[in-house]
This record gives structure tokens, C-alpha cells and sequence, in this order.
């Protein structure tokens, strides 16, 4: 199995929806022009949502700005994700949260994302979540008719399993080219799962959502794991007159899988630091330092 799609290309970095709505700071429509505006000028284009985020709210935010900007449309990459259930007070018929990745689910919860955001396709449409419940044959199915009817050019999953990702490629009608799992100095399961070197050797871009770790690093605390991580991190970052923030993004861009941080500060100038941070080439000896410093345990 071959997963190469050279049609499908990411900016280094991508930026991350989730906080700009109503789960953060609350953007609203003048803001976020600047705001998109801004990445656009560094060269980010690609920008990331999900049905859920705002409790159903960011992709309608997002588009009331492509409704005032429909200009912005041909210059940015959007992806949406579908198949969790959340309780809401917009959705007033679940009363938990589930999963469905049922055919009938995922076309029109995309059908519902186009119409939020004001646009007639996605670029990367994702599987937000592994439904234990999940039929690949309907999933493929559903794939089909949103591909050929133009409503998604690209697809992929998020948080699976590398079995998980086989059962749905075996059926897909269409390549999948990603796979977004949480990957930071503080979550290191990717490294020693498969899931990485799958994505290795079927040429897969991985892309990895709180590359940060939550922002537990940069936050007071007397655990020492992440003192280690700070003390190891703030050695290099004087080396190359950095932040510790950009040296623990360098750690992750070192991967040879190519793995493409989704970025989730609406602080435009963490952005730019982040941009910065693709310039820092580690060596061998501190990407294992860093690895060191965060397990606590010496490479044998």
C-alpha cells in the first residue's frame, strides 16, 4: 500500500481554529480578517476547524468572514472534521457525547460545515475520532460521493490507531493523507506506536495538534519532568538564541516523517516565533537529550 499523493501539500505549520471562537478568545469577524490576513503573509495558508469547536460555533464565525471576504477563499486551505457528537445546547438531541461515523452522519455534518462556513468545498475533510462503531464500507462509501462531487478535494483521520488507519485505507475509494495525533516533548506515544513510521513509510504527513503539550511546560509547577524539559531546553535556546518554545517545536520538526505542527495560540506573534522555529535544525545528540530530559531515563 502506497499513500503518495503529490497533489496534497501543507503549509509548515497550520493554523489552529479551536481557541479563536467561542472556547478562547472570542474573535470576531474584524479580528479575524486581521488575523488571517496576517498568516497569510508569512506564507500560511492552511487553516484548521472541526464541526465541534465553539460548541458548533468557530466554522460559522469563519464564515461570516468569508461571506464579508470572498476573495480569501481561492487564497486558503481549509480543513473541517466530522463524526463527534458533542453536547451542546446546538445540538439538543444528544445527551452524551459519542462518536458516529456512520455514512449518513458524516455527509451531513459536512454538508452542514460547508454551509457554516460559506464555501462549496474543504480541502482535507478528517475523521475526528475512532468510533468503535465504524462500518468502513459506509465510511467509503461516504468518502466516494463527497469526492465526486467535488465537496472534498483531500482526506484523512485523526487520532487513530495505525490498525485503525489500515481498516479505513483498505476501503477508502480515496487516498488517505494524514493522520493528526498529539505529539510534544510531553506526549511521545507517536515515536514508539507505529504511528510515525507508518506514516514514514507510506509517505503520510503526519500532522500533530498540542505540539505544545497544553502549555503545561510554560506554566509555574514543581514537576520534575517538566523542570528537566525546561533546564535542557533553556541550555540549547541559548545556543541558538532561540525560546524554549521554539527549540521544543524544532524537536518535533526534526522527525524525518515531516510532521506539520497545528499551531493553537491566536497570538499572531507565537505564530511568527513558530515560523521561526522551522530554521532550527537540532543535532542527533540534543534531539535525544531533549528525549532524555523528558522520560527521565537514559537511551541504552
Amino acid at each position: 500500500m502506497s499513500n503518495t499523493n503529490p497533489s496534497f501539500e501543507l503549509s509548515p505549520l497550520i493554523v489552529g481554529m479551536m481557541r479563536l471562537g467561542e472556547w478562547g478568545v472570542k474573535m470576531n469577524t474584524s479580528e479575524l480578517e486581521t488575523f488571517v490576513e496576517q498568516c497569510l503573509e508569512l506564507g500560511l495558508i492552511d487553516f484548521d476547524h472541526a464541526d465541534i469547536y465553539g460548541s458548533y460555533s468557530t466554522e460559522t464565525d469563519f464564515g461570516q468572514l468569508l461571506k464579508k471576504r470572498p476573495d480569501l477563499r481561492s487564497k486558503i486551505k481549509i480543513t473541517s472534521k466530522a463524526t463527534v457528537r458533542l453536547v451542546s445546547d446546538r445540538r439538543p438531541e444528544h445527551r452524551i457525547n459519542y462518536y458516529d461515523s456512520s455514512k449518513s452522519h458524516i455527509l451531513t455534518s459536512l454538508d452542514r460545515s460547508l454551509k457554516e462556513l460559506s464555501t462549496d468545498y474543504v480541502d482535507l475533510f478528517l475523521i475526528h475520532r475512532p468510533d468503535y462503531l465504524m462500518n468502513p464500507h459506509e465510511v467509503a462509501e461516504a468518502f466516494d460521493v463527497l469526492k465526486s462531487s467535488g465537496k472534498v478535494k483531500h482526506f484523512g483521520v485523526s487520532n487513530y490507531s495505525t490498525s485503525q488507519f489500515d481498516l479505513l485505507q483498505t476501503y477508502s475509494p480515496v487516498p488517505l493523507v494524514t493522520n493528526q495525533v498529539e505529539v510534544s516533548i510531553l506526549e511521545l506515544g507517536a515515536f514508539s506506536d507505529g504511528t510515525l513510521d507508518q506514516c514514514l513509510k507510506h509517505k503520510i504527513i503526519p500532522t500533530v495538534w498540542s505540539p505544545f503539550g497544553g502549555g503545561a511546560i510554560f506554566q509555574d509547577t514543581d514537576d520534575e519532568r517538566v523542570l528537566r524539559i525546561r533546564k535542557a531546553a533553556g541550555i540549547l535556546a541559548e545556543k541558538y538564541n532561540a525560546q524554549i518554545d521554539q527549540i521544543l517545536l524544532a524537536w518535533i520538526l526534526k522527525h524525518p516523517s515531516g510532521i506539520v505542527p497545528v499551531l493553537g495560540t491566536s497570538k499572531f506573534s507565537r505564530i511568527e516565533k513558530a515560523l521561526e522555529a522551522t530554521k532550527i535544525e537540532l543535532t542527533h545528540q540534543e534531539w535525544y537529550e531533549l528525549l532524555e530530559a523528558s522520560t527521565g531515563v537514559r537511551v541504552p
